[in-house]
C-alpha cells in the first residue's frame, strides 16, 4: 500500500537502485570469472597484495589494487556518465549505471585478451604487460564506478577539470595517460614512444 501513496517515487527509486546493485555485482563476478578462465591470475604472481603499485616498468604493474592506470578508469566513469547522459538521458540513472559497468567489464575482458595484450606490448611502453590480475581488473571496474558517481554529483565543469588535471598529472608523472594510450593503440607515433621511454 505504501507504494501507491508514495508521492515522491522514493520507494520505486530505491528498488531500481537495489536492482542495479544486484546487476552490477553479477556483471563484476562474471567479468572476474571470465578473466580467470582466460588465464589471468587472481592476484599478483609475487604472492602478495598491495593497495598501490607505482612502478610502471615492472612485472607487478596492473597486478595490485591500484596503480597509475587506475586514474584512467576514473576518467572512463566520467566519460560513460557524460555519453550516456547525452544519448540516453531518458533512461533511468540506475540503468545507465548498469550499462556503464557492463561497458567497463567488456573493456576489461577485451583488454585482457591475447590480441590486445600483444598490441600493448608491441606499440606502447607496456613491454612487461601480460594482462591484469583479476584483482586489478575488478578494482578498475570499481574505479570506473567511482568516476561515474563523481560525475553524477558535481557540476560539469568540475568533471572536465578533473579529467584534464588527471590526464596532465599522470602524463607528467609516467609519460602515459588515457589519451596517449588510445593514440598509441590506434596509431602509434614513434616520437611519443621515444618520449615515453625516457621515464
Amino acid at each position: 500500500m505504501a507504494d501507491v501513496v508514495d508521492p515522491s517515487g522514493a520507494i520505486a527509486g530505491r528498488r531500481r537502485w537495489r536492482g542495479a546493485a544486484v546487476g552490477c555485482v553479477v556483471i563484476v563476478i562474471a567479468a572476474a570469472a571470465l578473466e580467470y578462465a582466460m588465464g589471468r591470475v587472481p592476484i599478483c604472481k609475487c604472492g602478495y597484495v598491495k593497495f598501490w603499485h607505482g612502478v610502471v616498468f615492472s612485472a607487478e604493474n596492473s597486478q595490485h589494487v591500484t596503480d597509475w592506470y587506475t586514474f584512467s578508469h576514473i576518467i572512463h566513469g566520467i566519460g560513460f556518465y557524460a555519453v550516456l547522459w547525452l544519448v540516453a538521458r531518458r533512461v533511468s540513472l540506475p540503468l545507465r549505471f548498469v550499462v556503464a559497468v557492463l561497458l567497463e567489464a567488456a573493456w576489461e575482458g577485451l583488454e585482457n585478451s591475447p590480441v590486445i595484450i600483444e598490441r600493448y606490448r608491441a606499440v606502447t611502453i607496456s613491454l612487461d604487460y601480460y594482462g591484469d590480475s583479476v584483482l586489478n581488473s575488478v578494482s578498475d571496474i570499481l574505479a570506473m564506478m567511482g568516476g561515474f558517481a563523481l560525475a553524477r554529483k558535481v557540476p560539469v565543469w568540475v568533471s572536465v577539470v578533473c579529467v584534464v588535471l588527471l590526464e596532465l598529472f599522470v602524463g607528467w608523472r609516467i609519460h602515459d595517460n588515457l589519451t596517449l594510450n588510445i593514440i598509441m593503440l590506434l596509431h602509434p607515433v614513434e616520437a611519443i614512444r621515444q618520449w615515453q621511454q625516457q621515464i
